[in-house]
């Protein structure tokens, strides 16, 4: 806006100076010439005031020179003439996906490595970090205000490379994922750190494998479930004939001990003991017991 009334400032000021000139009658210049400078002072008034929002810092650039002091968030008065760039110094992010449209970049923006065994890998990345407040005239000077694209983009993708030859395709999708991302955060962390900017956390979402691999995984997997099935019924098997080995092992043992315990006395001792029991039975008439009633007492009835 300040820019604006600085040119029309400037702009009336010439019509005011030309106008006579072309048209002796014109009357107007003196009016023009001071609403020309009321304009031009207004412009630079406006100038000269800048606001800063809360989470982004100014870097003042004049006439393409950048100073060092920065402009912390809040009203600040400058030089009219100073250009302040802002730079945001809140966390952000840069998603590089396969998936069209959840990317920084349309379209397929996945990151293709080649692991340890030759085989390529497809990976979901998003970067977490921030700019250093007091390197963004650094930034400025070396890099620029669009330190994503030639900072943020380039260095992530090259690490992931670079790293990905270090792990087979296996391995980096299942074991040693969490060993790949601490090491591609850590060389990431040190590039970023020379050139003003903070890496927060690295997030590798998802990490897509040949289809071949796939297939093989997943057959290895069900083969393995099968096994661990097949190991369970067969412990079951186990279980169910040891429990009737030894219910059979404790009949066995139990007539063992029948056999041997009842001798011809104890018998006697038994036959005695249930005659003298229907003897006393009121319901009892006769009974003859033995072979034929020899040898045998009769129990009559005394009723």
């Amino acid at each position: 806006m300040s820019g604006l009334f600085i040119f029309l400032g400037i702009l009336v000021l010439i019509v005011s100076f030309l106008a006579p000139k072309l048209s002796p009658k014109f009357q107007a210049a003196g009016i023009l010439r001071v609403l020309g400078i009321f304009l031009l002072a207004l412009g630079a008034l406006l100038g000269s005031f800048v606001m800063i929002d809360a989470g982004e810092v100014g870097v003042k650039k004049l006439f393409g020179k950048v100073e060092n002091d920065v402009l912390e968030s809040g009203i600040h008065m400058t030089n009219p003439l100073v250009d302040v760039i802002k730079f945001d110094v809140r966390t952000q992010n840069y998603t590089m996906s396969g998936t069209h449209d959840e990317g920084d970049k349309s379209g397929d923006d996945a990151i293709r490595a080649l692991t340890a065994d030759g085989l390529e890998v497809v990976m979901d990345v998003t970067i977490l970090y921030s700019v250093l407040p007091n390197k963004a005239p650094s930034i400025l000077k070396n890099i620029g205000d669009d330190y994503r694209n030639v900072i943020v983009r380039p260095i992530t993708r090259t690490k992931m490379r670079d790293n990905a030859v270090f792990y087979d395709a296996v391995s980096l999708y299942s074991v040693k994922r969490d060993e790949f991302q601490n090491r591609i955060f850590k060389g990431i962390e040190a590039d970023f750190k020379t050139r003003g900017l903070v890496l927060e956390q690295l997030l590798v979402r998802n990490i897509t494998l040949p289809v071949s691999v796939k297939n093989s995984i997943e057959s290895k997997i069900n083969a393995e479930q099968d096994a661990q099935k097949m190991e369970f019924v067969l412990q079951k098997e186990k279980q169910e004939a040891e429990r009737k080995r030894v219910e059979a092992q404790g009949i066995a043992d139990y007539h063992k001990i029948i056999s041997s315990g009842l001798t011809d006395k104890q018998l006697q001792y038994e036959s005695i003991k249930m005659q003298k029991e229907l003897a006393t039975s009121p319901n009892s008439k006769l009974i003859i017991m033995g072979n034929g009633g020899k040898n045998t007492p009769l129990i009559l009835n005394g009723n």
